[in-house]
C-alpha cells in the first residue's frame, strides 16, 4: 500500500536520505526544509505520515507540530533530532507524536519505527474501509494469515466459499474463529445477500431446540397462539451455522439428518414438507471421531458434516499472528472507547507474544480490552497489561479441552528454565484447575496430601 509521506529537515543531505530510502518502499514522499514550507503545504494535501526534525531555523520541531495537529489530527507525526533529551521527548508524545527518533548518519534505527507507523497506517486504512462497509470485516483480505498454518487455510477457504452448496465442519479449541470463520465463508460466496443465521446448540434447552429450529404451527401445543417460522426456514438462502454441534442430542441428530438428506423441513403440528436451501456450517470443539466411536455422535451425520472441514490452529501454533491480531484490536477498541491509543510499546508487545492464550484468540481479544480501559497515555504500555501476563513464570503451563478430557500442555523454552522452574509451573496449573483444594491437586498429580504440601514449601523457600 503506498502511502503519502512529508519529510520535513532543514540539512538537505539528511532529507533527501531519508526520502530516497522511503520511496525505495514505494511510498509517496516530499521533502520540506522548514517548519514554516510544512505548515503552508498542509491545506492542500494531508499526508500519512510526517518526519519532522526537532531542531530547525524559524519554527522549531516542537512548535511545528503545536501548529499542524489541528491542521492534521489523524497524520502520525515522528520527531527528528541529532541531540535529543528527555524533556524533549515527553514534550514531543505530550503534542500528540507517534515517537521520537535520534537521527544517525546510516539511518538504522530508524527502520523498525517506521515499519511500526506504516503496518499501523496500513490496519487503519483497513479497518477504516470495515466500519464504512460492516460486511468487509468478514473479506478474505481482513483473516490475519500470516502464519504458514493459516496460509494455507486460507487458500482453500477461499475455493470453499465460492462453493454454494458443500457442507462445511470446522473444528478446533474454544476461542480460536471458528464463528468468524464460519461468516468469512458466507460473506465471500453466492449466499452472502442471503441470511446468516447462527445457532449455539448448547445454549437451547433441548425441549425448546425442535421448535426454534423447525418452527410450529398454531395449536401445535400448549402455548402456540400463531405460527412460529424456524431458524432452518429463515435461513433460506443463506447459511446456517450451528454451534458445538458435538454436543447436539442423538434425537435431534436423526432430525438434523434427515433435513440435509431431503432438504425439507416440517414444521411441528404441520402436515405439509417445507424446502430449504441454505449452506450447513457446523463448528465443534470436541473430538467427533472419537464420539462416533463412543456412540455419543451419529456416524451418517458426521459424513454428511465433513464435506469439507478445515482445523483451526491455536493461536499458540500460529505466533505470527499474534501481533498483527494485538494491533488491530487496539484500534477496534480505541474507537470504541474514544482513546487515541496509537501503538504498543515493545515490552508490553514482547509479554503479548509470548503468552500462551489458552482461551485464544478470544482470550486476546479480553486481554487488550482490559489493557485499553487503563490505557491513558499513546501507547499500551505493560503496566497496562493483566497480572498474569507481567508476572508468569518463564516455563508455562496451560490447560486445554480436547473431547472431554482437560490436558496440561508444558511449553519451555529449552536451556532457560530449571527443571524446578518446570516442577513450579505445573504444581501451580494444577492448583487453579483443582480451585486450589490441595487434595484434589494432590490426585491429579498422583501424590499424596503430604507430598505435595513438602513441594508447595521447597517452592515458597526458594
Amino acid at each position: 500500500m503506498q502511502l503519502t509521506i512529508f519529510v520535513t529537515d532543514d540539512e538537505p543531505a539528511i532529507r533527501n536520505a531519508i526520502i530516497k530510502r522511503l520511496t525505495r518502499k514505494q511510498h509517496r514522499v516530499v521533502g520540506f526544509e522548514s517548519g514554516e514550507t510544512l505548515l503552508a503545504a498542509l491545506p492542500q494535501e494531508i499526508p500519512d505520515l510526517i518526519l519532522l526534525d526537532l531542531k530547525m531555523p524559524g519554527l522549531s520541531g516542537l512548535d511545528t507540530l503545536r501548529k499542524l495537529r489541528p491542521l492534521a489530527p489523524h497524520t502520525l507525526v515522528i520527531l527528528l533530532t541529532a541531540y535529543g533529551t528527555v524533556q524533549d521527548a515527553v514534550d514531543a508524545m505530550k503534542l500528540g507524536a507517534y515517537d521520537f527518533l535520534i537521527k544517525t548518519v546510516e539511518l538504522d534505527a530508524m527502520e523498525p519505527v517506521l515499519d511500526r507507523a506504516i503496518d499501523l497506517l496500513s490496519l487503519r486504512r483497513r479497518l477504516a474501509v470495515e466500519t464504512e462497509h460492516h460486511d468487509s470485516q468478514y473479506a478474505l483480505s481482513s483473516l490475519e494469515a500470516h502464519s504458514p498454518a493459516m496460509q494455507h487455510m486460507l487458500s482453500q477457504v477461499r475455493d470453499v466459499a465460492s462453493n454454494p452448496k458443500s457442507s462445511v465442519l470446522l473444528l478446533g479449541e474454544t476461542g480460536t474463529g471458528k464463528e468468524y470463520l464460519a461468516r468469512v465463508l458466507h460473506h465471500n460466496g453466492a449466499r452472502a445477500s442471503g441470511p446468516f443465521i447462527g445457532v449455539n446448540c448448547t445454549a437451547l434447552p433441548r425441549e425448546l431446540f425442535e421448535s426454534e429450529l423447525f418452527g410450529f404451527e398454531r395449536g401445535a401445543f400448549t402455548g402456540a397462539v400463531q405460527r412460529k417460522i424456524g431458524l432452518l426456514e429463515k435461513a433460506e438462502g443463506g447459511s446456517l451455522f450451528l454451534d458445538e454441534i458435538g454436543d447436539l442430542d442423538l434425537t435431534l441428530q436423526a432430525k438434523l439428518l434427515r433435513v440435509i438428506q431431503e432438504r425439507t423441513i416440517r414444521r411441528l403440528g404441520g402436515t405439509d414438507d417445507i424446502g430449504v436451501d441454505f449452506r450447513l456450517i457446523a463448528a465443534t470443539n470436541r473430538d467427533l471421531k472419537k464420539a462416533v466411536a463412543e456412540g455419543r455422535f451419529r456416524e451418517d451425520l458426521y459424513f454428511r458434516l465433513n464435506v469439507v472441514s478445515f482445523e483451526l490452529p491455536p493461536l499458540r501454533k500460529r505466533v505470527e499472528d499474534i501481533e498483527p491480531l494485538c494491533r488491530r484490536t487496539v484500534i477496534r477498541y480505541g474507537k470504541e472507547f474514544g482513546k487515541d491509543v496509537v501503538d504498543i510499546e515493545p515490552d508490553a508487545m514482547t509479554l503479548l507474544r509470548e503468552y500462551a492464550y489458552p482461551g485464544n484468540i478470544r482470550e486476546l481479544h479480553n486481554i487488550i480490552e482490559r489493557a485499553m480501559i487503563f490505557c491513558h497515555g499513546k501507547m499500551l504500555t505493560v503496566d497496562n497489561l493483566p497480572a498474569e501476563l507481567r508476572k508468569r513464570p518463564e516455563s508455562v503451563a496451560v490447560t486445554v479441552v480436547e473431547g472431554k478430557e482437560r490436558m496440561l500442555r508444558l511449553e519451555s523454552k529449552l536451556g532457560k528454565q530449571s527443571l524446578a522452574d518446570i516442577e513450579h509451573a505445573i504444581v501451580q496449573e494444577v492448583l487453579r484447575l483443582s480451585d486450589y483444594n490441595k487434595t484434589t491437586a494432590a490426585r491429579y498429580l498422583g501424590l499424596t496430601r503430604f507430598a505435595l504440601d513438602r513441594r508447595l514449601k521447597k517452592i515458597i523457600e526458594e
